[in-house]
């Protein structure tokens, strides 16, 4: 039988996988109302809570969608499906199957519609150990890492906050060293074109999308941020991070149209 990426089998799996996942969560929400209900919590600051998360959902979901239609053309619609529905995000989980796909002396863009069972089972093992990676050292480094920073903290708050925010600083430029990577690879050559590590050409301004994609959603929430404060529109806070993440997207079909010729 020939190999597919979307063959219904695949389907199947991940469909019980993400069922799974699915009834764990309606599981877990009617436990935390019915406890709830026996503390004799406000029911309705509950549902309104409960509201609030669910549409705070939906601008996320839109970028997941995104991510699993980017993805699909060379892995398919299941597996994206089953990583970023469960534990993943385009920005890993296209990194890691770009690395597997280079350690068969491949590009993944070579294995659109070329794409054989060895290949797929080996760029779906390094997708989905490698982020177990984070899941497993949870339970084993977690609780000493959270005890030794409360200890910090209550020894040197000042600096116990430099440091919690110097991590998460971290964490951040580690991504944001993607947005400016085609910046970074791209040199001009004798006749002015453009071209990166892989001798493939480029136009000269098309590694500036990312940046001003970034640049674009910085700026709306850095609106919603003056609207809160100026107009005291608080509700604002629950939908600044969806609305900058949707419009941010949003500007990246106009700049691709601009820049990217």
């Amino acid at each position: 039988m020939e190999f597919s990426v979307n063959h219904p089998i695949l389907f199947l799996l991940v469909g019980i996988v993400i069922s799974v996942v699915l009834a764990q969560s309606v599981y877990f929400l009617v436990k935390s109302v019915r406890r709830a209900k026996q503390k004799g919590m406000d029911m309705k600051k509950i549902k309104k809570t409960i509201i609030t998360a669910a549409i705070f959902t939906i601008a996320p979901a839109v970028s997941i969608v995104i991510a699993i239609i980017s993805l699909s053309q060379s892995l398919g619609l299941a597996l994206p499906w089953l990583r970023l529905s469960v534990v993943g995000s385009l920005s890993y989980e296209a990194i890691a199957a770009s690395n597997a796909a280079s350690g068969m002396g491949m590009k993944l863009s070579d294995l659109v519609g070329n794409m054989s069972a060895s290949a797929y089972l080996t760029i779906t093992i390094v997708m989905t150990l490698s982020i177990m990676v984070g899941i497993w050292l949870v339970p084993l480094l977690a609780k000493r890492i959270q005890s030794g920073l409360v200890s910090f903290e209550k020894k040197d708050k000042k600096w116990s906050d430099l440091l919690q925010n110097a991590l998460f600083i971290g964490m951040i430029s580690a991504f944001v060293g993607y947005v400016f990577c085609d910046i970074g690879r791209l040199w001009q050559s004798e006749n002015g074109v453009f071209v990166n590590s892989d001798g493939e050409m480029f136009s000269s301004t098309s590694g500036l999308i990312p940046v001003f994609v970034m640049i674009a959603a910085a700026l709306v929430m850095v609106l919603c941020g003056a609207l809160m404060k100026l107009l005291k529109w608080k509700w604002l806070n629950d939908y600044a991070l969806p609305l900058s993440m949707v419009l941010g997207m949003a500007s990246a079909i106009p700049l691709t149209a601009i820049l990217g010729g």
